[in-house]
């Protein structure tokens, strides 16, 4: 009997997004189209591509400044995490289907792959200051279009915009001089 019910209330739904069976999307709401969800979708690859390079560079980090870059890689990771973990629940909120399944990050990121073995920690500022850099204009790239369609979406990018490009400021500053008065 639940069943006939659901199927009748998502019935009266316009069908946006991915189809998903009648358990899956028994919330009533707002759901987001196939472009929020994909939009949504590019921005989750790439913080959990950003938080996988981030321990990649935290473990093979060496020299001069070795355990404040390796603080500061901390730091990254774990807003990437949480950042990555509030996108997928707004997208399941919005009856969106997150897919953080390692080779959908892997084919899918926009992120470049990170080099292997030890790095000094002034190639790690420069790569790492690339991959903040990257997540950001992923973020910038589907605002407009995210917004558009549902400001509150937009909300959490501006969190992520804020808080990545702070980090990509501080950061980058490790190899910065000061300019020239």
């Amino acid at each position: 009997m639940a069943t006939t019910a659901n199927t009748t209330k998502n019935k009266r739904r316009p069908a946006r997004g991915a189809r998903l069976t009648d358990e899956q999307n028994a919330e009533s709401g707002f759901t987001a189209s196939k472009s929020l969800s994909d939009n949504l979708q590019k921005v989750l690859v790439d913080l959990i591509e950003l938080a996988s390079q981030g321990k990649q560079a935290h473990w093979n980090v060496v020299g001069k400044n070795f355990r404040d870059t390796h603080r500061q890689l901390d730091e990254i990771i774990d807003a990437a995490r949480g950042f990555s973990d509030t996108i997928a629940e707004r997208m399941r909120a919005l009856h969106a289907v997150p897919d953080g399944r390692s080779d959908t990050v892997a084919e899918t990121t926009s992120l470049p792959e990170f080099p292997t073995g030890e790095i000094s920690t002034t190639d790690v500022v420069d790569l790492v200051t690339e991959r903040l850099e990257g997540t950001v204009g992923t973020c910038r790239d589907v605002h407009d279009a995210v917004d558009e369609e549902d400001p509150t979406s937009a909300d959490i990018l501006h969190a992520v915009l804020e808080s990545l490009e702070q980090f990509a400021w501080m950061v980058s500053a490790e190899n910065r001089v000061p300019a020239a008065q």
